[in-house]
């Protein structure tokens, strides 16, 4: 049985042990004001994953199915972590409201809250933080994203 991957100029991420490839959207309708800029280090500066341009209030959307496994505070501000079945976590932070609670499922696209004066989308896989343009089939910055089968040369390749 032949997994997918994901192939991006940041390294592969497996998405599902078997059947299809999970389909991601963007959280909201929104330019990127900064985009995904990956530290040297892990203790160094940079954006581990997304901030939109939003106006406080605009509603966010999980940006695929799967369980919330945080809603609250953190430092004063609020956040939603989702937990995806190909394991893949995403993060939606500096929110003005939660719409959801802890344990519940979410469907793509299903508000998760609205945002406050910042917005900003991280996607880990396991401990290590992705471009989630990667996920939603975009370029921005110096991303571009192929789906191919594990083990393929990319000749069949789709940009």
């Amino acid at each position: 049985m032949a997994t997918t991957a994901l192939m991006s100029t940041f390294g592969s991420v497996p998405l599902g042990a078997s059947g299809p490839v999970e389909r991601y959207q963007p959280p909201v309708q929104a330019p990127v004001r900064d985009p995904f800029r990956p530290p040297d280090q892990p203790w160094l500066a940079g954006n581990r994953g997304l901030e939109y341009q939003t106006e406080p209030g605009t509603p966010v959307g999980a940006i695929g199915p799967g369980l919330v496994v945080f809603a609250g505070q953190v430092g004063g501000t609020l956040h939603v972590t989702v937990l995806h079945p190909d394991g893949l976590r995403s993060s939606y932070s500096f929110l003005a409201s939660i719409a959801i609670t802890e344990g519940d499922r979410v469907r793509t696209g299903q508000i998760v809250g609205t945002t406050g004066s910042l917005f900003h989308l991280g996607v880990r896989a396991g401990e290590r933080y992705i471009d989630p343009t990667a996920l939603f089939g975009q370029v921005v910055g110096r991303a571009k994203v192929f789906l191919v089968p594990a083990g393929s040369r990319g000749s069949d390749a789709v940009g």
